[in-house]
């Protein structure tokens, strides 16, 4: 029987660290363009406590998303060992593209894709290079598009990443862009006969859009400053509507993916869940093992990476999914025949999760 494995990750990590400690100096203001009278150290560590972010890291002024893309998906092909001119599909989710330092224009012409591939060096053109815009979760949307295309005799193997560069996005004075930041996650994913003892590969996986009054809790608009020019847009959200909707939606669109596949959660060694916002993800992973009856969380279930890298939007699960394999996140291991679960929510509002067995 054939399925879609992950035969070779990669990522790449900015070197450049921004702490906590770099905003206490910034002036923070509201939505309604006022100032936000508390001790900005203040307003910093209270974000510390909710969010667990202490440093993010932001990608060098002279690399762009497409740049770090090809990066982590150059070690992701070095890690499976395949020939990059095999390459099926090559998928880039992003939200933003290539946005230049100190400038917030976002340049998606050509694709994020077109760029990763002509960096990569690849001729063949049947290795068909597109884009998927489906906010925090279009990596794992990526994977879902090429095991369907693969499973539709479309491609045997493909290339999935996700690279953003948030950093270049940011109102420096709105107290939300402290959580974001830049990174890139890649994996080569094949289409091949499974060893029936361990039964590897995507098992199921579960997608949902809530395009509602949840169209725009994620969204472009004016900077926070009052007196700044009205024509340009930076990252925006609805920080207690997202936790909200995440509560309400993401627990039972795990578990939807669980029952696809004829599991439960006692049979999911790791959960890798989107690193948002510490408080949000635990209490995600809470209400999923509620919905099995359970009070108690199993240790060692959630990795987290989000204290020292914050959150990198389509980043966050592959550089976390690889870091833990590569035996770089202390106290979690994977081994040949586990369970994990890989689920998102972002912009849109999407919510997605995969099944799959190492």
């Amino acid at each position: 029987m054939k399925r879609t494995v992950i035969t070779g990750t990669g990522s790449f990590i900015p070197e450049s660290i921004k702490k906590n400690r770099d905003f206490a100096v910034h002036e923070f203001f509201d939505e309604q363009k006022k100032r936000i009278e508390t001790d900005p150290s203040i307003v910093v560590e209270k974000f510390r406590q909710i969010t667990g972010i202490e440093e993010r890291r932001y990608a060098d002024p002279d690399l762009t998303a497409s740049d770090i893309g090809y990066l982590a998906g150059l070690e992701a092909i070095k890690s499976s060992g395949i020939n990059a001119e095999e390459i099926g599909q090559l998928i880039v989710a992003h939200n933003f593209g290539d946005v230049i330092k100190y400038s917030n224009q976002t340049d998606i012409l050509p694709a994020l894709a077109s760029r990763v591939k002509n960096k990569l060096g690849i001729k063949n053109p049947y290795c068909v290079a597109y884009d998927i815009l489906f906010g925090c979760p279009g990596w794992i949307q990526g994977l879902i598009q090429a095991d369907a295309f693969m499973k539709a005799e479309m491609a045997e193997k493909c290339l999935v990443i996700g690279a953003e560069t948030l950093s270049r996005v940011l109102d420096v004075y709105d107290r939300d862009s402290m959580i974001f930041s830049d990174g890139a996650g890649a994996a080569i994913v094949e289409f091949i006969e499974i060893d029936e003892e361990y039964n590897s590969g995507i098992l199921s996986t579960a997608t949902l859009s809530h395009c509602e009054d949840e169209t725009f809790y994620l969204f472009l608009g004016e900077s926070n400053f009052p007196h700044s020019d009205p024509r340009l847009r930076y990252i925006k959200m609805k920080g207690r509507k997202i936790y909200e909707y995440a509560l309400n939606y993401v627990p039972a669109a795990m578990k939807e993916c669980l029952d696809k596949a004829s599991l439960t959660i006692d049979d999911v060694k790791m959960v890798f869940l989107h690193q948002a916002n510490e408080k949000m993800d635990e209490a995600i992973i809470r209400k999923l093992f509620k919905l099995y009856g359970q009070q108690e969380i199993r240790k060692n279930i959630m990795p987290m990476n989000i204290h020292k890298l914050g959150n990198s939007s389509v980043a966050t699960v592959p550089t976390l999914f690889d870091r833990v394999l590569r035996g770089e996140m202390e106290g979690f291991s994977l081994s040949k025949g586990d369970v994990v679960l890989f689920a998102s929510v972002g912009a849109g509002m999407n919510i997605n999760a995969i099944c799959y067995r190492i």
